[in-house]
């Protein structure tokens, strides 16, 4: 059976944008420069989910879905306006579960008790926990809202109610270097994680990111293909065998996009990192 997911936004924010942590949003984000056209909070959460599938529909004839829930932050609302955003996208012909993209300081035991609810029902469910560093004076810097011992305290009790986490970081955030960056497997290492998704921090424009790039370009990681591909190689190379790496670059379209422009797709991306960790056996 093939599973593809559909991405969704089903009309939530973020608790640093709307005051309750911060207002402004993390100062890399853009939230369109990763979400599809469907995506749009004026098309209902079950009409996202219909013209997904109609994109995927035939490329497999017996096709599954996961209702991916990944703009914003997906678990920022009551539990029962949860429930029913999650049910609209459930109810959905051939959707046989969710993957929800949130925050670690928007997850506690009512949330994950929802989760276990929908999973009684015969549907899977994963968290994909935007940690993005475990440096606290990064996630400060960037607006990040949280801590890093809030981070690992939501992997943590994730793990005690059995939902699998995959835990997103983004690689060349202001200040940081490779060595810091290298030292954070060494952190993932004492988690239960379950997957991870590593992402290069990309420049878009019109984000305080940009500005901040601009007048302080020292302080940047200034990523080539060679040298992003060699990072990320060793920074594997020290992971635990048993992550999974669903993903080891992220893309934006090219009208958004600043630096650092590789001009490959990040399947080249994986597939030259894969290349350098065959040649290091």
């Amino acid at each position: 059976m093939k599973l593809q997911k559909i991405m969704l936004d089903g009309g939530f924010t973020c608790p640093n944008r709307d005051g309750r942590v911060a207002r402004g949003g993390c100062t890399f984000c853009l939230c369109e420069s990763f979400n599809p056209q469907y995506c749009r909070q004026h098309s209902s959460i079950s009409r996202q989910m219909e013209v997904g599938k109609e994109f995927f529909r035939g490329k497999y004839p017996d096709m599954k879905y996961l209702a991916y829930f990944q703009a914003y932050t997906s678990t920022y609302a009551p539990p029962e306006e949860l429930r029913r955003r999650y049910d609209e996208a459930l109810a959905v012909s051939d959707v046989v579960g969710l993957v929800v993209a949130t925050r670690p300081d928007c997850i506690d035991p009512e949330v994950l008790d929802l989760f276990n609810s929908i999973r009684r029902r015969g549907y899977s469910v994963t968290l994909e926990l935007g940690c993005e560093s475990f440096y606290d004076s990064t996630l400060e810097r960037v607006n990040r809202g949280h801590t890093s011992a809030c981070s690992v305290e939501t992997i943590r009790l994730c793990h005690r109610y059995d939902i699998p986490v995959t835990v997103h970081l983004m690689l060349g955030l202001p200040g940081e270097s490779c060595d810091d960056i290298l030292r954070e497997a060494d952190i993932i290492n004492t988690l239960p994680v379950s997957s991870l998704k590593l992402h290069q921090l990309q420049i878009l424009r019109g984000t305080r990111m940009a500005v901040e790039w601009e007048q302080c370009p020292e302080d940047f990681l200034h990523f080539t293909l060679d040298s992003y591909t060699r990072l990320v190689a060793d920074f594997v190379r020290r992971l635990r065998p048993d992550i999974h790496i669903e993903r080891y670059a992220s893309s934006a379209p090219c009208g958004l996009l600043s630096a650092p422009k590789f001009g490959v797709k990040p399947s080249v991306v994986e597939r030259r990192v894969k290349e350098l960790l065959w040649q290091a056996k």
